[in-house]
């Protein structure tokens, strides 16, 4: 079975995801600084699992390659807004 180009996108935005969803595993067996309790994990999948949401449905619904990739920008923007808050208090 080949993946399709729309596949592709798809498996490569949620892997992507997916390994960013995993750094804090991997650091808190390399450092003892890193410390995440569930919370944490759930927090960071609600916002990775939004993010992918929101950059699907900027890629389906996106009139144009400009929008899709605006729109992608845009929720990407949102997601690390929040998260900077929430890891140090930013804002």
């Amino acid at each position: 079975m080949t993946l399709t180009h729309d596949h592709r996108w798809r498996a490569l935005l949620w892997g992507a995801l997916g390994g960013l969803f995993l750094l804090p595993v991997l650091a808190m067996m390399l450092t003892s600084e890193v410390r995440w309790t569930a919370f944490d994990f759930v927090a960071a999948a609600v916002l990775l699992g939004g993010l992918g949401l929101a950059i699907e449905l900027a890629i389906r619904f996106g009139e144009t390659r400009r929008a899709r990739v605006l729109l992608s920008l845009a929720a990407v923007a949102g997601v690390a807004t929040v998260w900077a808050d929430g890891a140090v208090g930013v804002f």
